[in-house]
C-alpha cells in the first residue's frame, strides 16, 4: 500500500538533501529518484509503516541513511508519533534526542525481549519462519510485531529489544536502523551470519551478546 504521503515526503527530502549533498544519487522506495551516485548515494524510506498510517496505528517512521561508495556512514530514523530522533554517523555513537544510547547487556535469549515481521507478499519461508518464531516464544520474554522494521532496529539500539529478525526487506527498511545499532554497540548480520544486510534482503540485528544464540535458532530452520 502507498499513500499520497508516502510520495509528496519523498519528493521533499530528495528536493532537500540534494541541496545539502550536490551530486549524490539515491535509492528510494517510491522510485523518485533511482540513481546510484559515484561517491555517495542517500537510501530513502519516506514513510517506513505504511501500513499502520493508513489504519491509524501510531508506529511509522521517516528513515535515511546516507552511503559512501559501498559503506553507510549515517543512519537517521524519526518515529513520528513519538518524536524520536535516533541518529548515528560512523564511529561517532548512536543517539536519541541528543542523548547517546546502547544497547543491552542481557546475554540470554530467556530474559531476551524480541522483535520480528512478517513478509507482506513472499510466503516461500514462511513455513520455517514460523518454526522460529515459535521456538522463541517459548525459549524467550516475548515476541513483538511492531510493523516498521526502521522502528524495530532502533528499539533494539536503545535496548527496548534485544533483537530483531525479518526476511523480504528491502535496503530502505534497513540501512538506516542497522548503523544505528552498530553504532549503539550492536551487531547486524544477515541470516547465514556474514554482513549482506543492505541489500541481501534479511536481517539480524542485537546487542551482540544473544547474536549467536539468535542466529543459532535462526540458521536451524532457514538456512
Amino acid at each position: 500500500m502507498v499513500s499520497y504521503v508516502d510520495k509528496s515526503a519523498e519528493q521533499k527530502l530528495v528536493e532537500q538533501l540534494s541541496k545539502i549533498l550536490p551530486g549524490s544519487g539515491f535509492i528510494t522506495e517510491e522510485k523518485t529518484v533511482n540513481i546510484k551516485g559515484k561517491d555517495f548515494t542517500w537510501i530513502i524510506d519516506p514513510l517506513d509503516g505504511t501500513t499502520n498510517f493508513i489504519h491509524g496505528v501510531p508506529c511509522f517512521c521517516i528513515s535515511i541513511a546516507l552511503m559512501n561508495i559501498d559503506e553507510l556512514v549515517l543512519g537517521v530514523v524519526y518515529e513520528v508519533n513519538l518524536d524520536e530522533c535516533f541518529y548515528a554517523w560512523k564511529n561517532g555513537g548512536a543517539f536519541l534526542n541528543e542523548n547517546k544510547i546502547s544497547v543491552t547487556k542481557t546475554n540470554s535469549l530467556k530474559h531476551s525481549l524480541i522483535a520480528t515481521g512478517f513478509p507482506y507478499s513472499n510466503y516461500n519461508r514462511l513455513k520455517e519462519y514460523m518454526e522460529v518464531f515459535n521456538h522463541l516464544m517459548y525459549h524467550t520474554h516475548g515476541i513483538r510485531r511492531l510493523g516498521s522494521a526502521a522502528a524495530d532496529l532502533v528499539y533494539v539500539a536503545c535496548g527496548r529489544f534485544e533483537g530483531f529478525y525479518e526476511y523480504g526487506l528491502n535496503s530502505w527498511d534497513v540501512a538506516a536502523g542497522s548503523l544505528i545499532v552498530r553504532e549503539a554497540g550492536g551487531v547486524v548480520t544477515d541470516f547465514k551470519g556474514t554482513f549482506d544486510f543492505v541489500f541481501g534482503e534479511e536481517i539480524v540485528a542485537t546487542n551482540g551478546r544473544i547474536a549467536e544464540k539468535l542466529l543459532d535458532v535462526i540458521k536451524s530452520k532457514m538456512v
